[in-house]
């Protein structure tokens, strides 16, 4: 197998998942079990494994962290700021997908908690969800019109 010189930033996926529209709009945040940001609220999501796409990681971490079987995803974006996760080099690839109402959702594998949260009413977000969650509202709005 071929050995790169330099090294490669790993990649992980995240969901964000709406419930409802105007001023009921819900997302669902996942607390964080472990650190970094532990104890925070977060996107349900993670590393990408070496054998999955990218939209398969974020529904396969959405149902690992929820409980939620969710398939139709959508790209909102991809982050990569140096800085966004203080493990290693992370880019991170995001996704949103909409139901017409909340459903219950558990916490697991790395998700000590899952809660829906109104829009307008949200804790501090972990890493750079608060920019994810812009872009992936934006995208949202443009695409229900």
């Amino acid at each position: 197998m071929y050995q790169y010189n330099y090294p490669h930033p790993a990649i992980t996926a995240d969901c964000v998942v709406f419930a409802g529209h105007g001023e009921k709009a819900q997302v669902l945040l996942i607390k964080r079990k472990f650190d970094p940001c532990k104890g925070m609220w977060a996107f349900p999501g993670g590393f990408m494994n070496i054998d999955e796409t990218a939209d398969a990681a974020a529904v396969r971490e959405l149902y690992e962290e929820t409980g939620l079987k969710l398939t139709d995803v959508h790209q909102i974006g991809a982050f990569s700021r140096v800085d966004r996760d203080p493990r290693e080099r992370v880019v991170n690839i995001a996704y949103y997908t909409e139901i017409a109402a909340p459903i219950p959702a558990t916490g697991g594998d790395d998700a000590a908690e899952a809660r829906w949260f109104p829009l307008a009413d949200l804790p501090p977000l972990a890493f750079d969800h608060a920019e994810i969650l812009a872009r992936a509202i934006y995208i949202w709005n443009l695409e229900r019109k």
